[in-house]
């Protein structure tokens, strides 16, 4: 018998590891496997005469793609030696869109990285977020919309509907993204090492790798990023620690829809898959510790999307975090101030947690706050010189276009090309629900707290061509101007599409436009963007009085 360590390339979650697990203890000739996730391999023990084409092919047929340990450390070199001819070196711990956009830029000025990375290349985005989630978006979409659609002459069809297929089918995606935009770029870089394995600190400018091959190494390099990511948080609720209940990767790679779920949380990751799984077939109710979904947006923006989630079906529940969960015999008891709530399927949807707690960062004297997020400056530098943090292990907005641009800016600043800092002043944010919630620069409320004087207009949509002609007027455009000079200051929408629309008010923002200037803008008619047009008229028309595309 002979031991075969590897690295497993696909995972996004638990599950995908049982699979390859599973698969692997099926091929005649081995007589054990183990995989896991959060180390990204594992290892088989295997008769003599098994080959390892054998054990590839397996995993190939079931989505994955098996690589021996060996091959994936055969490439480290000690970066502690002098390599003038080479540049600086950096070490950077993660391998998602942050830690990517870094290794670029740095190779770009003619440095060396050595890329740790424990899990699965691309991080949270491409593997269990932004990706897998807007997919589950979409097909919920595509099955809720026939039904529901409003133009006479249509009927109502009712799609059929195979929750396994629409899950392969994320899978895919997810893994055809992974290769082309990683583990292709990755290959294509000689400039970079990468190890698989868990990095902690040594020193201030060392790391030492424990492999997942079992091997050990340690790492010295001029600068050193971290970008570990986060996790989902659970909370500490009596009865929830041991059982099987979904955080978002669950719920995002889940072969089946629930009959019925409870959905723990009031931000947008409660909100878009909770939407979701309701258009799928699933009755959702969702608990929340304070009185509205979105609270820390405008309040009209939660309030508003809470309504027409309403009217599909959701319940809200706002009374506190609850006071004890139970499962027995595949049935979720959750206790709510009085009501006890039950379903097959419970989501914990209560916010992320950074990945810092195995780095050993009082080695290297980083600082944290009291969330354990990594306190980064102007610069992207923590409090330790020479040492930079990007991400959502940090305290900068939990944005994979923040991590991806804090992580270029980060490598510039530590090559020493000058130094960049990443202006937040102008951030968009989405919230990919139907409705979509999409908000830039300041409320209301913002600007009053900072003594600056504003008027506010809203439209409705119902005041919006392109939605009168797409018979759905659900939502409103918000404009926040400054009073004396009417420049815009801030936008808040709640409608179909209004993440498309976003970025325009970002710009007119960045530009310094003024509501005035924005209203005498050409627009193209029936476009949703057109109600920046409107909202901004509407600080000196009545816009109810226009014709469809008065100038």
């Amino acid at each position: 018998m002979k031991n075969i360590a590897f690295q497993i390339q696909g995972m996004t979650c638990d599950h995908c590891a049982r699979t390859v697990e599973s698969t692997l203890r099926k091929v005649p000739g081995v007589s054990s496997a183990s995989v896991s996730f959060s180390a990204g391999g594992g290892s088989a023990e295997v008769g003599d005469d098994l080959s390892l084409p054998a054990l590839e092919q397996a995993v190939r047929q079931v989505g994955y793609r098996l690589i021996p340990a060996d091959s994936v450390s055969s490439r480290t070199e000690d970066f502690s030696s002098p390599k003038a001819e080479s540049g600086r070196s950096v070490v950077i711990i993660g391998a998602g869109s942050g830690a990517f956009a870094a290794a670029l830029r740095v190779i770009e000025l003619g440095g060396r990285v050595t890329l740790i990375e424990r899990g699965t290349l691309g991080g949270t985005c491409v593997n269990v977020g932004c990706v897998p989630s807007k997919i589950l978006i979409r097909q919920a979409d595509q099955a809720w919309k026939p039904r529901t659609q409003p133009f006479d002459g249509i009927e109502h069809p009712n799609p059929g509907l195979h929750p396994l297929l629409l899950k392969r089918q994320r899978e895919r995606r997810v893994l055809e993204l992974q290769e082309e935009k990683y583990a292709r770029i990755l290959r294509e870089m000689p400039q970079v090492t990468f190890l698989a394995g868990n990095a902690s600190f040594v020193d201030a400018r060392t790391v030492r790798v424990l492999l997942n091959g079992g091997e050990e190494r340690t790492v010295s390099a001029d600068r050193i990023l971290i970008a570990t990511g986060g996790r989902p948080s659970v909370p500490e609720i009596p009865g929830l620690s041991g059982t099987p209940y979904w955080t978002s990767t669950d719920a995002l790679f889940s072969e089946t829809v629930p009959a019925r779920l409870i959905v723990l949380g009031s931000g947008f990751v409660a909100a878009e898959i909770g939407q979701s799984l309701r258009r799928l077939g699933a009755r959702v109710t969702v608990v929340g510790r304070r009185g509205s979904l979105l609270n820390r947006m405008d309040p009209d923006l939660g309030k508003g999307l809470e309504g027409y989630l309403q009217e599909e079906g959701i319940r809200f529940v706002f009374r506190g975090e609850p006071r004890k969960v139970d499962y027995q015999k595949g049935l979720f008891r959750v206790d709510v101030d009085g009501e006890t709530l039950e379903a097959e399927a419970l989501l914990v949807a209560t916010g992320r947690t950074p990945n810092t707690g195995d780095l050993a960062l009082e080695k290297a004297g980083v600082s944290t706050n009291p969330k354990g997020e990594i306190v980064v400056n102007e610069r992207l530098e923590t409090n330790v010189p020479g040492i930079y943090a990007v991400g959502d292990c940090t305290n900068l907005p939990k944005f994979v276009y923040v991590a991806a641009a804090a992580g270029t800016r980060a490598a510039t600043n530590m090559m020493g090309d000058g130094t960049v800092s990443l202006d937040l002043s102008v951030l968009p944010e989405v919230i990919f629900t139907d409705p979509q919630v999409a908000v830039v620069g300041l409320t209301g409320e913002d600007a009053r707290k900072r003594g600056i004087a504003v008027e506010i207009r809203t439209v409705s949509l119902d005041q919006v061509p392109r939605a009168l002609a797409n018979f759905d007027t659900r939502g409103w455009v918000r404009m926040v101007a400054e009073t004396t000079t009417g420049r815009l200051l801030g936008v808040q929408i709640l409608a179909p599409e209004g993440g498309e629309v976003i970025q325009t008010a970002a710009l007119a923002i960045s530009a310094g436009k003024t509501v005035r200037e924005i209203g005498d803008q050409l627009f193209p008619y029936l476009t949703m963007v057109e109600s920046l047009k409107l909202c901004a008229q509407s600080f000196h028309k009545d816009v109810r009085q226009l014709s469809c595309c008065a100038g």
